[in-house]
């Protein structure tokens, strides 16, 4: 465990020598207000879908719907805006449609996070079939509903979730801190974190102590389809718009922030302070080769390149500690 522990003091480190390689390269370029706010834009609608990615892989499971159900709720909540939104939004009528919107929107995620929930927990499927079969469904409804169209066109309290800045801060990154630290404080501060950690570690040992682990893993479902209610939110409004296919090549990389942020990929450890490093290394990266004018392919390669050099760093501590204490 303690080689584990290490794993944030090297995220840590490789994101120093990651900002002094490339502001060494970019000059002032690369630590400029601009640069700062871009990737502070760009960050939380990935982040906030690692962290519904994040509470899933922390019991041994896994949710491969996370896009599909983000996609289906930006639709809902686009569909009520734009057919029953009044001229004017800025009246009672009008906020009413927006938190009507949003009730909408996050019933919809909370419905297919309660199907995984029982078909993982009380059907017993394997969390990767339900999850595959779910995406599947909830991105054929999209599609059929939409016939693939994109919905666009949302009042200005909506885009200002996704573009707009208090304080010199941008709200997306406010939104993301909304979720990241309730979660922290859910996962390390009460008994359903607890009980999540332990089901992840040992599902029939936990059980056997007493915790109803099929309640806590229905609960986790919907938990993690609740936070892809509000990364939907986030896209729908940096772009102005809603379809089916948007962000499908986010999925593979919220798994590979969680790992890269010390998520065991089998459960039973993670912290949301790892996954938040993670991410800001990976944007950092991103960004860093996109002023040197570098391929997004290589953006990938060398994502996938620190993700084997990491994991192979931490399994190498956590085996030589073991034969240490031997």
């Amino acid at each position: 465990m303690t080689g584990r522990n290490q794993t944030i003091n090297y995220l840590i480190l490789l994101l120093v020598a990651l900002v002094v390689c490339f502001a060494l390269a970019l000059q002032d370029t690369f630590l400029s207000v601009g640069t700062l706010q871009s990737m502070a834009f760009q960050l939380p609608e990935l982040g906030v879908l690692a962290l519904a990615m994040m509470i899933t892989l922390l019991c041994g499971g896994i949710n491969l719907s996370i896009i599909a159900t983000a996609n289906l709720t930006s639709l809902t909540i686009g569909y009520v805006l734009t057919h029953l939104m009044p001229a004017d939004w800025a009246t009672a009528a009008g906020i009413g449609t927006i938190l009507l919107a949003f009730a909408a929107g996050l019933a919809v995620a909370g419905l297919i996070g309660l199907l995984n929930g029982v078909i993982i927990a009380y059907v017993g499927v394997s969390p990767i079939l339900a999850t595959l079969g779910t995406m599947t469904m909830v991105k054929g409804i999209s599609i059929g509903l939409t016939h693939g169209n994109v919905i666009s066109g949302f009042p200005e309290p909506i885009l200002f979730i996704g573009n707009g800045v208090v304080l010199g801060v941008p709200m997306a990154v406010i939104v993301f801190a909304l979720c990241a630290a309730p979660l922290a404080l859910l996962l390390n501060r009460t008994p359903f974190g607890i009980a999540v950690y332990m089901i992840g570690s040992n599902e029939r040992s936990t059980r056997f102590s007493g915790i109803d682990t099929r309640r806590v893993l229905l609960l986790v479902y919907v938990l993690s389809s609740l936070l892809c209610g509000v990364a939907a939110l986030v896209m729908m409004s940096r772009f102005n718009s809603a379809n089916a296919a948007y962000g499908e090549s986010y999925l593979l990389i919220t798994i590979l922030a969680a790992v890269l942020g010390g998520v065991d990929p089998f459960g039973g450890f993670g912290r949301v302070m790892g996954l938040v490093l993670a991410l800001i290394i990976l944007q950092v990266i991103s960004s860093g080769l996109n002023l040197l004018g570098l391929s997004a392919h290589l953006t990938l390669a060398i994502w996938g390149a620190i993700l084997i050099l990491v994991m192979a760093v931490g399994y190498l501590n956590v085996r030589l500690g073991g034969r240490a204490a031997q």
